[in-house]
């Protein structure tokens, strides 16, 4: 199972590093200008709009649930970049080292993934999607808590673990979409 789940996730990551890196050569890596809490923020809404969209099953925008996620998982990456990246690095970074920053982030949560993988047995298989939307919101309660408190937490894991978890709910909910 465990070589199945790696194919799936490093599958559906490929989907959300093509579109991340399509949208950094439109864009460059303006990004650079958000705080960790407007990013934070970006992935509220994003799980927000899955939950009213699992709820009343009607989009009128025309994005779906596949894209949200997938904006989920590449806005993590962000953040995770961000809480690295300093006011002294470059606000403008070539596509390269963007690519290689976000491939390190990703196999990093990919491994954190696999070591609660083995402790959980892989028990996000047998959840419902509607229940990876609601951890991820969770996720993001707990990380706007701990931005509030200045980053200080007593006994709690900080910001970047609760942004790994919440890259790895949405890649399961990609998983159980069927993204490829």
């Amino acid at each position: 199972m465990a070589v199945n789940t790696s194919h799936e996730y490093d599958s559906v990551i490929a989907v959300c590093k093509s579109l991340f890196l399509k949208k950094t050569k439109d864009y460059g890596t303006a990004w650079r200008i958000l705080r960790p809490s407007s990013i934070t923020d970006q992935i509220f809404i994003k799980a927000q709009r899955i939950r009213t969209l699992e709820e009343k099953k009607v989009s009128k925008v025309g994005e779906d649930i596949t894209s949200e996620y997938i904006g989920i998982v590449n806005y993590c990456v962000i953040a995770m970049l961000q809480l690295d990246l300093t006011e002294s690095d470059p606000n403008e970074m070539e596509v390269e080292l963007v690519e290689n920053l976000f491939d390190k982030r990703v196999n990093e949560t990919k491994e954190l993934m696999f070591a609660k993988n083995h402790d959980y047995g892989e028990a996000w298989r047998d959840m419902r999607i509607s229940s990876l939307t609601d951890l991820i919101l969770m996720k993001i309660l707990r990380v706007k808590q701990i931005e509030d408190n200045s980053g200080q937490t007593v006994v709690s894991e900080g910001v970047k673990a609760n942004y790994q978890d919440m890259l790895n709910y949405a890649v399961f909910a990609l998983i159980k979409l069927g993204v490829k």
